[in-house]
């Protein structure tokens, strides 16, 4: 079966982007094998972006991943812009449930952080891979929106790079109830 990876950047301080999805901080140079970024776009087929990071990757002149079936949420669907992009509305529960019946390779959940917690609070979030780059930008978008849930992740491997960044590639474990709904221990 197909699975869901949630692959991006994250700086030090656990943020995608500034707070208006700039993300500047991420041009540096790289080492040799791009951190097993080629290895790891080969290793899809499909991505998922919500509206917001696909305009952004739009400005920058990016308006798809090419080669690869993008899917971008949006609540107000625009129609096809180009080949390869479609605009869903559909649950991401039924979405992702449908991707992963089907034939193909792995699928990458590129972002942003509502969407990435959408899929994780519906569970459909198999693998969690994070390059950590070395700088502290202060405040901006987070990792994940904010929301009352607790998952457990399984370090699969760990890797540092000889200019700083870290690389953490988690499975996704079993899902607690949010915090204010256990009982507190008892005497």
């Amino acid at each position: 079966m197909r699975k869901i990876i949630a692959y991006l950047a994250t700086s030090a301080d656990g943020y995608i982007a500034r707070p208006d999805g700039d993300v500047a901080w991420l041009d540096r140079p790289r080492p040799p094998g791009d951190y097993g970024m080629p290895e790891f776009y080969r290793s899809v087929d499909t991505v998922l972006l919500g509206r917001r990071t696909w305009e952004m990757g739009v400005k920058l002149g990016q308006s798809s991943f090419k080669g690869k079936k993008n899917y971008v949420f949006s609540r107000s669907p625009k129609p096809a812009v180009a080949a390869g992009i479609e605009f869903v509305t559909e649950e991401v529960g039924t979405l992702a449930r449908r991707l992963k019946s089907e034939r193909g390779k792995d699928i990458w959940l590129v972002g942003g952080a509502s969407l990435i917690g959408s899929f994780l609070d519906a569970g459909q979030v198999d693998d969690l891979i994070l390059h950590v780059i070395p700088v502290l930008i202060g405040e901006g978008i987070p990792l994940v929106e904010p929301g009352r849930r607790e998952l457990t992740l399984t370090l699969q491997s760990s890797q540092a790079y000889p200019d700083g960044v870290v690389r953490l590639h988690y499975a996704l474990g079993g899902r607690r109830p949010p915090a204010a709904s256990r009982l507190p221990p008892s005497d």
